[in-house]
């Protein structure tokens, strides 16, 4: 875990604000302090070729890399007040948009500088024009763990489908949502029906939330536990189409989860779909995305035969199929005729 910020009360920031790295308070000759509840701290300008590199080698290669990481969550990114002084002499209020890419940057080259690109990962929330370059996937942020419209386990898909389009390749969530506020925590049946969604995504990643006690982890019951497995190994089982995935999107720019019109364009119907998504060009993931449910339907597009992957069906193009959907059977098509129609038929034994 890695973010821009450096705590007052440590030593890293009395290294940085000495040299000049801190972006600097409006009026007084002094970096500008953000209060974040628990402790003050600091930002270090990227503007400031030097302060970027010093971050990139001192933090993410000397007390990252060379300690022995090989991934992480670059956190934040999105926050940086509109109204600091910067080193290049830009407002905030100009350069807050571009930060994120700024942010990216700077771990980039922190994991070029031990060579480890391609070998070291790590991923971000914030984004905008120019991350693409730099960040080789995102997540979505910090979901409520609930089912709701404005913030939940649905607002994922929309999330990822967005992205994709902005030329980010990769895309994933935290397991089971992770804001917890006032009385709103993650049930079993929550957790186990974003475990469905994430197997057919880039990345399958858990988080206790922000108040693990309260919340369901994966660990806590053996029913819960033996379907996270069941999720983690079909997962699995799609590594070989994940890969030529990758490769197609490092070729191309298309991304791993791609929403219905970017196959079937001359489909009206799938312009509007939110609920649903293609992962590549041949399977058709609706994750269900509500609560108390035991049935799902979907669209499925014009221009294909969809072959249902639990039951076996064939359903048409252009029409809406409803499917059981228990437990470890999430809503799931192929595309029929798909050469890889003998992998998706594999992952009902995984």
């Amino acid at each position: 875990y890695v973010n821009p910020y450096l705590a007052v009360d440590g030593p890293l920031y009395a290294e940085a604000a000495a040299q000049g790295f801190m972006v600097m308070h409006p009026t007084k000759d002094e970096p500008y302090v953000i209060d974040f509840g628990e402790f003050d701290c600091g930002h270090v300008d990227f503007t400031n070729p030097d302060a970027a590199a010093w971050f990139a080698d001192t933090i993410i290669g000397e007390k990252m890399i060379d300690f022995g990481l090989s991934g992480w969550m670059a956190d934040f990114g999105e926050y940086l007040p509109v109204d600091v002084r910067l080193a290049n002499g830009e407002s905030g209020m100009t350069a807050h948009n571009r930060w994120p890419a700024l942010w990216g940057e700077v771990n980039a080259k922190g994991i070029a500088g031990r060579g480890q690109t391609g070998e070291t990962m790590m991923f971000m929330r914030s984004g905008g024009a120019g991350v693409q370059g730099h960040c080789p996937m995102l997540w979505a942020g910090d979901q409520a763990v609930d089912f709701s419209r404005h913030d939940g386990i649905g607002t994922v898909i929309c999330a990822a489908l967005s992205a994709g389009m902005l030329g980010n390749a990769h895309h994933h969530s935290d397991c089971g949502g992770y804001t917890s506020l006032f009385d709103t925590t993650r049930d079993a049946e929550l957790a186990m029906r974003w475990a469905e969604m994430a197997a057919f995504t880039s990345m399958m990643r858990t988080h206790e939330g922000n108040r693990p006690r309260q919340n369901v982890q994966y660990d806590d019951d053996p029913a819960v536990l033996a379907h996270f497995a069941k999720m983690t190994r079909i997962y699995a089982r799609l590594a070989p189409y994940l890969r030529r995935l990758s490769k197609e999107a490092s070729e191309t720019g298309l991304p791993v989860q791609r929403p219905l019109f970017l196959h079937f364009e001359d489909d009206p119907e799938t312009y509007a779909i939110q609920t649903s998504y293609l992962l590549g060009p041949d399977l058709l993931v609706a994750p269900v995305i509500a609560a108390g449910k035991s049935e799902w339907t979907t669209y499925l597009p014009v221009g294909a035969e969809w072959v249902h992957v639990w039951s076996g069906k064939t359903y048409a193009g252009g029409s809406h199929a409803t499917v059981a959907a228990p437990f470890g059977e999430p809503p799931v098509f192929y595309r029929a005729g798909s050469a890889d129609g003998a992998l998706f038929e594999a992952i009902v034994s995984a």
